[in-house]
């Protein structure tokens, strides 16, 4: 039996009445309010559910409030059949998931059971946010159909992550989950890896080869960074999408595919359809159910959690920890590579802390983005900042000279935009360092 904690928010005696019955026959421990204001002041539960009726406020009102308490739990609305449009305003002021009204208590459980497995801890998933919640639960609903995804947000937002969670809650957990950057397979060999290739086909095809369509049939396909896709494979995955099979390159012999197609992008696909740049019907197909994951700055609660879930990944075996100003520094920051810039800061910290504990200078995050002046270096710290930021400039040699002095992989693997690394490296020849002696012709 569960005792999860609910606070239900409904004026209607009645109606309070019956749902109280199903929740505590499930095993809940319920709390009634029968007013928005009142809700307000009760003490914090797990889960609110709260009706679009309240006789003091708006429900989409009621959950803005609501999510500016400290720890204020997770929000679920009961709106009318006729209320879309307050459902949508609702979930963007910050509930988790709605349900309209009438339902079946067996909807109403079922919604319970999927907003506390939030709660629990998923592999490589860290969601302390609103915003994160609301999008693992839209996620969660998506992974009850075969319909495509489409997942937006920025670079390092770990859109991945969230393709392979979708893949990880459906029916086609047991299949294979199949991975495409189409951004780092050159427009010439895309179509190829994509869709299979038989043997003759083109120069140096000396065997037939099966594509990635055919190695995700039973399971799923993520095709990351889609918006780099060139115009002539646009159209041939449309009418993949459309005939659920695929030809291989040279054959006419089409093979029938059981996939969901998860597609991912950190631009405005609508902007390249306008610009003419991506398929307008193409765009259609894969944008049945979007999914949009927020960057880090925008789901500040989720900062500090995930910087120790990749403590916890990547420390040598000692019991590191953060220090107040190393954890202020990492929640004041403004994260423009998001989550795999994230990654980077505590790997390197950890390369860089003397003990266990992790301070700020050993984050070493970059003063292009923090939120304001740090003070003035000055004194015999000053010789400590100058070793961090040599130590720094050596790291970044170094990754470059694993990529060969490619600056987009480079920036990748720090975690930063190319244009943060083409300041970095200007920096560095300001203070002196001789980037072509230091890496080769490759600088």
């Amino acid at each position: 039996m569960m005792n999860t904690d609910i606070l239900l928010v409904e004026p209607n005696e009645h109606f309070s009445q019956s749902v109280i019955e199903v929740l505590e026959g499930a095993g809940y421990s319920v709390r009634h309010a029968r007013t928005g204001r009142s809700a307000l002041l009760e003490e914090k539960a797990a889960i609110t559910v709260v009706s679009s009726d309240l006789p003091d406020m708006c429900v989409r009102e009621w959950v803005e409030c609501h999510q500016k308490q400290a720890n204020s739990g997770v929000a679920i609305a009961i709106v009318g059949q006729d209320q879309s449009l307050l459902a949508a305003e609702t979930m963007k002021a910050g509930a988790t998931d709605y349900l309209l009204r009438p339902f079946e208590s067996n909807q109403l459980l079922s919604l319970l059971r999927r907003v506390e497995a939030l709660g629990q801890p998923m592999a490589n998933i860290v969601a302390e946010s609103w915003r994160s919640k609301q999008v693992l639960q839209l996620a969660h609903r998506a992974a009850c159909t075969n319909a495509s995804v489409l997942i937006s947000g920025e670079s390092g937002t770990g859109k991945e992550v969230l393709a392979r969670y979708v893949h990880e809650q459906s029916s086609r957990v047991d299949g294979p989950f199949i991975a495409v950057n189409c951004a780092a397979i050159p427009e010439s060999m895309l179509e190829a890896v994509l869709f299979g290739h038989v043997k003759g086909a083109f120069t140096g095809a000396v065997a037939s080869q099966s594509g990635k369509f055919e190695e995700a049939n039973g399971g799923t396909i993520l095709l990351d960074e889609i918006g780099e896709m060139s115009p002539a494979v646009q159209a041939k995955l449309l009418r993949v999408l459309q005939e659920h099979e695929v030809e291989r390159i040279g054959s006419h012999k089409p093979i029938r595919l059981d996939i969901r197609v998860i597609a991912a992008t950190n631009k405005d696909l609508r902007e390249e359809v306008q610009k003419g740049h991506f398929r307008e019907d193409l765009y259609y197909r894969l944008d049945v159910l979007p999914l949009y994951w927020p960057p880090l700055r925008e789901r500040r609660e989720d900062i500090l959690p995930i910087s120790q879930f990749f403590i916890r990944k990547y420390q040598d075996g000692s019991q590191c920890y953060l220090s107040q100003d190393a954890q202020s520094a990492l929640s004041q920051y403004h994260w423009p590579g998001n989550i795999r810039e994230l990654e980077n800061v505590i790997q390197r910290a950890l390369v860089m802390r003397h003990g266990d504990c992790i301070t700020a200078q050993d984050l070493m995050l970059s003063a292009d983005f923090q939120p304001a002046m740090m003070p003035a270096e000055s004194g015999p710290a000053f010789g400590h900042v100058e070793a961090k930021k040599q130590a720094e400039y050596q790291y970044i040699l170094d990754k470059l000279r694993q990529f060969g002095g490619n600056r987009t992989k480079t920036a990748n693997a720090l975690g930063v935009s190319t244009r943060a690394l083409r300041y970095k490296l200007a920096a560095m020849r300001e203070q002196g360092i001789d980037l072509q002696s230091a890496l080769g012709s490759a600088a």
